[in-house]
């Protein structure tokens, strides 16, 4: 069984946030997650994603970015969102030492949270791979304003994971950039699914749909050694 949250405090430059880090015994990798723009780490959808991580074997570690910690509603710019980002990284890297796993460190995000992970890439940071939960291609009704030009540098693997109601990804554009990417990028579609993996006419708990996509990111983890 997963060993219950550790409440961490981690500094980026002058920012302090939090995070919660949960690990099962013996754990095949750690995955960092951050959350999207509009809710923190403590929501239920992200709450039910990595609950359902530790239970299949990984350790993880949520946080809030600093704009959130503040108590901010609009989102830190890029430079400052990055810089976060790593922080997060080093610190799961330091508790995996801590505890004698030797497993990889995933980078994981709901919406802007995976995008800003994916920038922290581009940039240079040192993930295993990374896991997008909703990537946000382009702004709602606006595909010609995409955000994929940093993606094509990125040589980690990449899991899309994408409702098909999604209106921050059209489905054929992200089928074309994924494809442009080459075969290190994995898109994954979840039928009738919104930008909150909702599909119509199948009510469920934030928590039970967050879990939901806990088993594809685990297979997809473990098929990338």
């Amino acid at each position: 069984m997963p060993r219950p949250d550790q409440q961490l405090v981690i500094t980026a430059g002058d920012a302090t946030f939090s995070a919660l880090y949960a690990r099962p015994e013996h754990p095949t990798a750690t995955v960092v997650v951050a959350h999207g723009a509009g809710a923190g780490m403590d929501h239920p959808f992200l709450r039910g994603f990595t609950d359902a991580l530790n239970g299949l074997g990984l350790a993880t570690l949520r946080f809030n970015f600093p704009y959130r910690e503040a108590g901010r509603k609009f989102p830190d710019r890029p430079p400052a969102a990055i810089a976060a980002w790593r922080a997060a990284l080093d610190t799961a890297h330091a508790r995996a030492e801590a505890s004698g796993d030797s497993g990889p460190v995933w980078a994981a995000g709901k919406s802007f949270g995976g995008r800003m992970a994916s920038m922290a890439v581009a940039d240079g940071m040192e993930a295993k791979g990374l896991v997008y939960l909703g990537y946000p291609l382009h702004p709602p009704g606006k595909p010609e304003k995409l955000r994929d030009e940093h993606l094509y540098g990125i040589t980690a693997p990449m899991l899309f994971l994408q409702g098909t109601r999604d209106t921050f990804a059209t489905p054929d554009i992200l089928t074309d950039v994924v494809a442009r990417i080459g075969p290190t990028a994995v898109l994954e579609w979840v039928e009738g699914g919104d930008h909150s993996f909702a599909v119509a006419g199948k009510k469920r708990p934030a928590d039970e749909v967050g879990a939901s996509l806990a088993l594809p990111v685990a297979v997809f983890i473990a098929s990338q050694g």
